[in-house]
């Protein structure tokens, strides 16, 4: 490990307040509270004085790649995490480097690229889980290591080849592996009573391929990759595991034979074919996915768990995996003192689109007929924000769509089908930001249509499969949307088109503004009330993560990572922006 200090910090760690709301001057958690609303109650920079909002202090970390960290912000110090794992804390008013750890990776091997969304702080402590597998402890006033925990066996994991495909698929002549099934983190922890939350990614993935045409994602069923994803949970002193949750299972991964979503929308699915090959294939399961992408939610009354599941593997194909394929592509609700399943919603069963449950759930109040309602929402790739009950997972409504929507559910074929939403939603990963007085949930969307296809492989009476299924995106018709739903019924308030598929996230403020970044190193502000933008500025490199906010010595600031996404295409960099209004003369 090598370990760098500037100034040591000289600061009152939080003692353990799971269960208190977080000080609006800071930002403490992910999501700005165990509710994931990213909302702040800070005013300071409103409507009337955005335009004056200038750069503060900027940070270059000197890693150059997708950066998709949400810091966090505790007593006047910034802590977040870089590509590749490494931690780094910042006086929040100046960027001056207090400490910086840098992570030895145990492994280079990896799913999904080198992003991490973040770090947890709490009882002195700064956690990470890595790409590497590993969930670690650094102390939080100099970064030394405390402990280091191996969470994920990567050795479980047979990573997807070329050669597999070599059976009869046509790739082009410059065709490289960049991605593939393995266990891997990338989400922020999450912290509630005295445990330390993650969850595994990878589990679904599937071949990554940089070609000639593009990006491809390949799906094949061959009986040996995919994993089973999982949530665990981790003694917040010594990283000792207390639980932990596994996605699928053999008892459920069947399921009803669904041949429509809740909702009743057509999935298309050819259920005797799929019930013939039951018997043959009762083990898929074993390898079945679902992959934990999202930072949980916490309801601190009732202790449960609010968490999406990745789609099933293998990603696409579904030859080799007949059923509804519980609980992959689901929200979910889990107690956090037992890691027990309390009640999960699939919202694509049997998917194979990889239309994973990506974006961290929310917790909001609802009011219906007098009565107030405990929900639950989550930003779909399908293109619908889903609204249901926490207590039970009964699906309340679903919104109007924020992003177009083409031939959904329709079945991959061997000519290609264009589907939108694609693999890339909808929503990404990309968290929303929720208003509980306005009953707003404001949403970044991606319209980036796929076309799916399925293809036959030569046949080998030694393999289990004998199709192969991916998707090419179409050049054309390709942008974004920020969306503000009205969370009392799911009708759209506005929505604003933007140049390029959204991806990083939304914060709202109390000061009636909305943020978020392109692609293209825009950043800016919107009028929360209609969509108008207020305000913005131009970075060198993609802003494709979550904005926050906060406050010391009574001034307010704005940070954002500006460092892209390489899978998107967006220009990737190393810096950390702050913002804050010029100080009266």
């Amino acid at each position: 490990m090598k370990f760098f200090t500037g100034t040591l910090l000289s600061l009152m760690l939080l003692s353990s307040t799971s269960h208190a709301e977080p000080s609006q001057a800071d930002w403490s958690i992910y999501g700005n509270g165990l509710h994931n609303q990213r909302f702040s109650t800070l005013e300071q920079i409103n409507r009337s004085n955005v335009q004056a909002l200038t750069l503060a202090w900027r940070y270059e970390t000197g890693i150059k790649a997708s950066f998709q960290t949400s810091p966090i912000v505790l007593q006047g110090v910034m802590y977040f995490s870089t590509p590749f794992n490494h931690v780094v804390a910042l006086d929040a008013v100046t960027g001056k480097q207090l400490w910086r750890y840098e992570h030895p990776l145990k492994s280079k091997k990896s799913c999904c690229g080198p992003a991490n969304r973040g770090v947890a702080v709490a009882q002195g402590k700064v956690f990470q889980a890595t790409i590497d597998g590993h969930l670690i402890a650094l102390d939080q006033t100099s970064g030394t290591l405390l402990w280091d925990i191996q969470v994920g066996d990567l050795s479980l994991s047979t990573q997807e080849t070329l050669g597999s495909l070599l059976q009869g698929a046509s790739l082009g002549q410059n065709t490289k592996v960049i991605g593939g099934t393995s266990h891997s983190f990338n989400m922020a922890p999450q912290v509630f009573d005295d445990k330390v939350i993650i969850g595994s990614t990878g589990a679904g993935y599937g071949l990554h391929l940089d070609t000639d045409q593009g990006l491809k994602v390949v799906g094949l069923g061959d009986g040996r990759t995919g994993l089973r994803g999982f949530l665990a949970a981790f003694d917040v002193n010594n990283g000792k595991e207390l639980w932990r949750w596994y996605s699928v299972s053999g008892e459920t991964w069947v399921g009803d034979w669904a041949e429509t979503t809740t909702d009743g929308t057509p999935l298309h699915r050819d259920i005797a074919k799929e019930q013939a090959s039951g018997e043959r294939f009762k083990d898929s399961w074993k390898l079945g996915g679902g992959s934990i992408w999202t930072t949980p939610a916490v309801d601190p009354d009732s202790g449960w768990l609010f968490v999406g599941t990745g789609n099933p593997a293998p990603n696409m194909d579904d030859s080799t995996r007949p059923g509804d394929n519980l609980h992959t592509s689901s929200l979910v609700a889990i107690d956090s003192k037992t890691g027990q399943m309390q009640w999960a919603f699939q919202q694509v069963p049997h998917d194979r689109w990889g239309y994973d449950v990506s974006s961290p759930p929310v917790l909001f109040d609802l009011e219906q007929n007098g009565e107030t309602i405990r929900a639950v929402g989550q930003a779909g790739k399908t293109g619908w924000f889903y609204v249901l009950n926490r207590a039970t997972g009964e699906l309340l409504f679903k919104s109007e769509p924020f992003v177009p929507q083409q031939n959904l559910f329709a079945d991959p074929t061997e000519t290609g089908v264009t589907v939108a939403p694609g693999i890339a939603g909808g929503s990404n990963w990309s968290p929303v930001a929720v208003n509980n007085r306005a009953k707003t949930a404001f949403v970044a969307g991606v319209h980036r249509p796929a076309t799916y296809f399925r293809k036959p492989l030569k046949l080998d009476a030694d393999l289990p499969w004998q199709t192969y299924t991916y998707f090419e995106f179409p050049d054309k018709d390709v942008f974004g949307t920020l969306t503000a739903i009205n969370l009392d019924n799911g009708k759209i308030r506005w929505q604003q088109k933007t140049r390029q598929p959204m991806l990083g996230g939304v914060l709202a403020t109390a000061g009636g503004l909305v943020f978020s970044g392109e692609g293209d190193g825009e950043f800016f502000a919107m009028d929360a009330n209609n969509g108008q933008k207020l305000w913005s500025y131009h970075a060198p490199y993609g802003v494709n993560a979550p904005a926050i906010t906060y406050t010391v010595d009574g001034k307010q600031y704005i940070a954002v990572a500006a460092g892209g996404n390489k899978l998107a295409g967006y220009a990737t960099g190393d810096q950390v922006l702050v913002f804050a209004l010029p100080d009266k003369p």
